[in-house]
């Protein structure tokens, strides 16, 4: 029997990072950077007015205030996007838009609000600080900074930036394109009516979701009947467009159960039973051209389980991320129950509290029954060690928080 350890192991070793790909910036979305990307200039390129105003030389107006205002001429009126940059004769002002570039000699803006709005004359009620709404040259960045660095993942705030600075294109680890194939001779679509002895396919959707959570893009497939030359069909018809197969059921020993016969010509996959619970049969390999696959069973709680134990990691490490777990605290369990000698259990619990309190795990439903319904509850995966088979009210768990 395989340790939850090794079987890690070998769904990392199947997967890699994603060659890098050069895409547009609406692409990168979602995606890890691959590149240092440079500021090819500064941001700003020169002196901007930070907001609607009038540009002046703050020695100008010393002394200002609302009861003894400084009057000046204004000279001219700048708006954003102006080529050529304006030059301040001393005791003048030039009307500005917020955006634009400050002219020279200047070094504030006064807002209009502390003016009189005078178009040829205008009265300033307040003196002004040296850089007074004022964005300089280069504060944001500077030509030949890193403007973000490889590892990041591509947001809105990162696309801001990136335009910002002018990249229409940059180098990205691809998000990995995930096929997930139910198999199932029981399984129908929801919302479709189910027969006596039909489940709904709650693994397919689930899977896509929680593929699409962790930086991928998902291609669900039908669910499939237990015969091997659909199955086997379906697997190659699909081999084109993924980077990755999951497949969900299949996996116990009755004598419709198909996936490891129909898996075999296709590739080098290896079935073991792992020391876990829930769950136990998995399997980890290749197919077709070198596709990584990984084959999950049946139950939903099972498979929301590997898929954070083994599947997750190996998906964000092929997307790129330089953290692949879930981030997890340590808490006190609530209550207690047997857990089964020599696998490691993942039990669904609510965590709560925090770091200066602590935190407590409360048990969603009975750790040994697969319940979808405490699963949907549950924030966290408590896991108790293989060599432990009694948990006590008060033991303190690691827990994986599945809403982190």
């Amino acid at each position: 029997m395989r340790s939850v350890q090794e079987h890690l192991a070998a769904c990392l070793a199947a997967v890699g990072p994603l060659p890098p790909l050069d895409v547009v910036l609406p692409d990168s979305v979602g995606c890890i950077l691959a590149e240092d990307v440079l500021a090819e200039g500064d941001l700003p390129v020169t002196d901007l007015a930070g907001i609607d105003g009038y540009a002046v030389r703050s020695a100008d107006l010393d002394g200002a205030r609302p009861t003894a205002p400084v009057t000046l001429r204004v000279t001219d009126e700048v708006r954003a996007g102006a080529a050529d940059r304006l030059h301040l004769v001393p005791g003048t002002a030039v009307r500005i838009a917020s955006g634009a570039p400050l002219p020279v000699g200047a070094d504030a803006v006064v807002p209009l609000e502390q003016t009189d709005l005078g178009p040829a004359r205008v009265e300033v009620r307040t003196a002004s600080a040296a850089g007074e709404n004022v964005r300089r040259q280069a504060e944001d960045l500077r030509a030949g900074e890193i403007v973000l660095p490889a590892g990041e993942r591509v947001g809105a705030r990162q696309v801001a930036l990136l335009a910002a600075a002018g990249r229409g294109r940059v180098s990205v680890h691809p998000r990995p394109r995930v096929v997930i194939v139910s198999v199932g001779d029981e399984l129908v679509e929801p919302g479709r009516p189910a027969e006596p002895g039909q489940v709904y396919d709650a693994n397919g959707h689930a899977l896509a979701t929680a593929v699409q959570d962790a930086g991928g893009a998902t291609y669900r497939v039908a669910a499939v009947p237990d015969e091997h030359r659909e199955l086997r069909e379906t697997l190659e018809d699909q081999l084109v467009r993924a980077d990755l197969v999951i497949t969900t059921g299949g996996l116990s020993h009755g004598a419709n159960d198909t996936v490891k016969e129909v898996l075999g010509p296709l590739g080098t996959v290896r079935f073991d039973n792992v020391a876990m619970w829930p769950g136990r049969q998995l399997g980890v390999g290749h197919i077709g051209d070198g596709t990584p696959i990984f084959a999950l069973p049946g139950d939903p709680v099972s498979v929301q389980v590997a898929f954070e134990t083994f599947v997750r990691p190996a998906l964000r490490a092929m997307a790129g991320y330089a953290e692949l777990y879930r981030p997890s605290v340590q808490a006190a369990v609530t209550g207690g129950w047997y857990s089964p000698s020599g696998r490691r259990e993942f039990v669904r619990v609510q965590v709560t509290g925090g770091p200066a309190e602590g935190y407590r795990a409360q048990p969603v439903g009975a750790p040994a029954a697969l319940l979808l319904s405490a699963l949907a509850r549950s924030n966290a995966l408590a896991v108790v060690p293989e060599d432990v088979t009694v948990v006590r009210p008060g033991d303190r768990l690691h827990c994986l928080l599945l809403d982190g």
